[in-house]
């Protein structure tokens, strides 16, 4: 077998052992000897870099559950797409092969549809009106749909307001994207707005972004700064608008197999540091966004400030599109929260 060939075979094989048991050690028999219970061990996976605000609040919930479990359940941390992209992962929960995972919202609207309401164009005009309806009434009822689905929805956290990024020139203005072809997370709503601001989304796992940019594939992206700063855009990207055409609140999500074979003490140590764990990474998120603007400046990048209210008028039909399957009751409520 020739050597490239080989270290491949390798590299699939480590990724199948990776996925091949979830929720292991512990509970049901797995004694050490001397009768002392194996830890419960579990799989976290995410899909960016260790420096980025959901690699810090995955080590934040770990330190909590081990601490307040004593040391019985563990929490293995895997980063940059490592057991698959974001959506691999959240079907791995529906198969019990992985236990955690913090996603954005991208793929989840294909597991939960109402999820979708949340990434309306411009619906968040703030961190604090984001939090408010995730954290409140609205946001707990979206939580709850999960459980239809095999898994259990422990928090909302945060992965920010999404920029644009480009190649091809500074945008300032609705003209300036027109004809850009963006990579979009998998999220028919997200391609509905850009389609609106006549640009031209092309859905894409994150893995293969950065090949594309650099390759000329795609001319853009959008995405909040600590993800641009932390993936390394800058390399392949030349101008960022700071457009915040969409809020992008993030999940942790558990499977439901496992979840279930956690004692009822254990299962609500695990939603106390969740959303112990949201308050620390959504903290993170705004320290990297405040620290990273300059530095992407330093790094090359032309930033842009467009007019939100334009883009906002842009978008309007994507509510009228929508209004429907998620329910202008439901929409106007997260709409008024904003007070």
């Amino acid at each position: 077998m020739q050597k490239g060939k080989s270290v491949a075979v390798l590299a699939l094989v480590l990724m199948l052992s990776l996925l091949a048991t979830g929720c292991s050690g512990g509970g049901e028999g797995g004694d050490k000897a001397g009768g002392t219970p194996e830890p419960i061990v579990l799989k976290a996976g995410h899909a960016v870099a260790e420096a980025h605000p959901y690699h810090l609040g995955l080590e934040k919930f770990k330190q909590i559950v081990e601490e307040k479990t004593a040391g019985a359940v563990k929490i293995d941390i895997y980063a940059n797409g490592t057991l698959g992209s974001e959506r691999d992962m959240i079907e791995g929960l529906q198969l019990g092969t992985l236990d955690l995972v913090v996603t954005s919202t991208g793929p989840v609207i294909n597991f939960v549809p109402e999820m979708g309401v949340v990434d309306l164009p411009f619906i968040f005009s703030s961190r604090e009106h984001a939090y408010k309806v995730l954290d409140g009434e609205i946001g707990q009822g979206l939580l709850q749909k999960f459980n239809d689905i095999g898994i259990v929805g422990l928090a909302f956290w945060e992965n920010g307001f999404r920029h644009l990024t480009n190649s091809k020139r500074p945008v300032n203005s609705v003209k300036d994207i027109k004809g850009l072809k963006i990579r979009t997370m998998e999220n028919e709503v997200h391609q509905a707005a850009f389609k609106e601001l006549g640009a031209d989304p092309t859905p894409m796992a994150w893995g293969e972004v950065y090949t594309a940019l650099q390759q000329g594939t795609i001319d853009g992206q959008e995405n909040p700064v600590p993800i641009i700063y932390n993936m390394k855009i800058y390399e392949v990207q030349k101008y960022l608008a700071l457009t915040g055409h969409f809020y992008s609140p993030a999940l942790l999500l558990a499977g439901k197999k496992c979840f279930d074979k956690l004692t009822p003490k254990q299962q609500e140590i695990f939603k106390s540091a969740a959303v112990e764990a949201a308050k620390y990474e959504r903290e993170q998120i705004k320290l990297q966004e405040d620290e990273q603007l300059s530095k992407l400046e330093e790094l090359g990048m032309v930033i842009t400030r467009p007019d939100k209210n334009a883009l906002r008028e842009a978008t309007k039909a994507v509510y009228d599109k929508y209004q429907d399957v998620f329910g202008q009751e439901t929409i106007q409520k997260i709409l008024e929260a904003d007070s």
